[in-house]
């Protein structure tokens, strides 16, 4: 078959303007395509991160450990769980933007010191916060020495009457777990006791977690604040 310049011609334009088309049209849909990225990227930190401190939340956490149970052999992990003692004087005291203001500077600490060991943190609900981590070959008591004294030192917080320097200490309880156990059963359920312990011998201190360990007499009451209450009722967050 005989082609004409002409026809030629009339198909390498068509070819042109579909190629410009498509590249017209895809640039087009780039910034809705990153947009629709970002958003969720962002839904998902929401349901795993708490939205005041930026630490992991209680299904953040567990995700984290569920991960990393399936990823390798099962070793062991260590488990912090950490209260603050006196908290709720401390945030009654100078208003509930100081209070804010020490939880986030708390959990920033909380969350480096975590990270500097290869685990994670997250802050589970009120002043209560929890870290996991691989166990390596720095004692425990040195990085339960580690999480107190960091937590003690002072910190600027905005009062109503205007800026004030606080200082807290918080009750730490620690647990050794495989990584199979189930996080919240065995390696949280078990620090979770000792730092009663902890708690209950006046705070600002560590207890190991012991075979047979069972919750003390008379455990001192704690819990989140009502505003993490409702907050959590509503749905967001965990």
């Amino acid at each position: 078959m005989f082609t004409t310049p002409l026809v030629i011609a009339t198909l390498v334009a068509a070819t042109l303007g579909a190629a410009i088309g498509f590249l017209i049209s895809h640039r087009a849909t780039r910034p809705i395509i990153a947009r629709l990225r970002a958003e969720l990227a962002d839904a998902v930190w929401q349901l795993t991160h708490d939205p005041l401190t930026g630490l992991h939340n209680r299904k953040g956490l567990r995700t984290i450990h569920t991960a990393t149970a399936a990823s390798a052999e099962p070793r062991q992990i260590v488990a912090l769980l950490i209260d603050l003692d006196l908290f709720k004087e401390i945030n009654d005291a100078h208003s509930h933007n100081a209070g804010d203001d020490l939880l986030k500077a708390t959990a920033d600490r909380i969350g480096q010191l975590a990270k500097l060991h290869g685990g994670h943190a997250a802050r589970l609900s009120g002043d209560e916060f929890a870290a996991i981590m691989p166990l390596g070959a720095t004692r425990l008591a040195r990085i339960a020495e580690q999480f107190t004294a960091v937590i003690a030192e002072p910190i600027d917080v905005r009062a109503d009457s205007g800026p004030v320097t606080v200082a807290i200490t918080a009750s730490l309880g620690i647990a050794v777990a495989s990584s199979t156990d189930p996080l919240e059963g065995v390696a949280l359920h078990h620090a979770d006791l000792a730092m009663y312990h902890a708690k209950k011998q006046g705070g600002n201190r560590h207890v190991f977690h012991q075979p047979g360990m069972t919750m003390p007499g008379n455990r001192p009451r704690r819990g989140s604040r009502l505003r993490d209450r409702r907050r959590d009722q509503n749905g967001s967050g965990e």
